[in-house]
């Protein structure tokens, strides 16, 4: 590789990088603390690293309160988890774990939203489009979640966290295999640690499955309130689904209903959605 082509390559590689962080809530780059003397290494910077050792990143008791007033959590404390959202997705474009991912992987897909928000809605995996563009749920299936997010919830695309079970495309979109999401799950488990929403939302059978270690079809975790470590877990069809089947919609707009419930927001007054019309209208 000539210098002018590896030039080239590091700018692309750092453009990339800088989008990923960008996309996880990161808006500016904290300035570098240098340890003093007498100061250890894990109170000088926050150690991420998957797998072994104590997680740096792990809710207190508080913390995993789904009740705690969003009101008296700091303008700092946003800024550091949006930071620590940036670090745990450049540990994510350089995981390696799956060979059969990686090989096919445009990009890694870390997620998108607030960092501060209350509300989480998890996918299976990305897909073309999203492996493209370095975002979950785009295209077709990501406006229909818009749609149900603003126009069915009454709330805004950008108040909420979207992330996938899984951070990189299976090959021909299919699902992704067990030891697949068994390999993402400390990514997963991080996140919403970060996060820590007080709601979470999962599309479609794969993400509540893995989610919540159950075998059971979304046609019986749907209609129900689920937990996960203490936050309530809404299940409904994923969006992709609903564009095959649009009869479908209204059991979703159902589950909707139960989510904005236990979330104490207004239903509007929408009419069941029919086939071929898009939740909301």
């Amino acid at each position: 590789m000539s210098p002018q082509e590896a030039s080239g390559e590091l700018l692309r590689m750092l453009r990339q990088q800088l989008e990923s962080w960008q996309r996880a809530g990161l808006t500016h780059l904290p300035k570098l603390r240098l340890q003093s003397a007498g100061q250890s290494s894990s109170e000088s910077q926050l150690e991420m690293s998957p797998g072994g050792g104590q997680d740096a990143v792990q809710p207190s008791d508080s913390g995993r309160s789904v009740f705690r007033k969003t009101e008296q959590r700091s303008s700092t404390f946003q800024e550091d988890r949006a930071a620590a959202l940036a670090r745990l997705a450049a540990q994510v474009a350089r995981c390696r774990r799956c060979p059969e991912l990686v090989r096919n992987r445009t990009q890694t897909v870390f997620g998108s939203g607030n960092p501060y928000a209350q509300l989480v809605f998890i996918g299976e995996a990305p897909g073309a489009d999203e492996d493209r563009l370095g975002q979950p749920f785009v295209g077709a299936a990501g406006q229909l979640l818009t749609d149900m997010i603003e126009k069915g919830m009454g709330l805004r695309r950008s108040d909420v966290y979207i992330m996938n079970i899984v951070r990189c495309r299976p090959p021909g979109n299919r699902t992704p295999l067990p030891e697949e999401a068994q390999n993402c799950r400390p990514f997963l488990e991080k996140q919403l640690a970060i996060i820590q929403p007080k709601f979470i939302c999962c599309l479609g059978a794969c993400a509540a499955q893995n989610l919540l270690g159950t075998t059971e079809p979304i046609s019986r975790l749907r209609g129900k309130v689920h937990s996960y470590q203490g936050i309530p877990v809404v299940c409904t069809y994923h969006p992709a689904y609903l564009l095959r089947t649009p009869s479908a919609k209204r059991q979703t707009w159902e589950d909707l209903q139960l989510l904005m419930a236990i979330m104490g927001l207004p239903v509007p007054k929408t009419s069941v959605p029919k086939p071929g019309k898009r939740i909301g209208e």
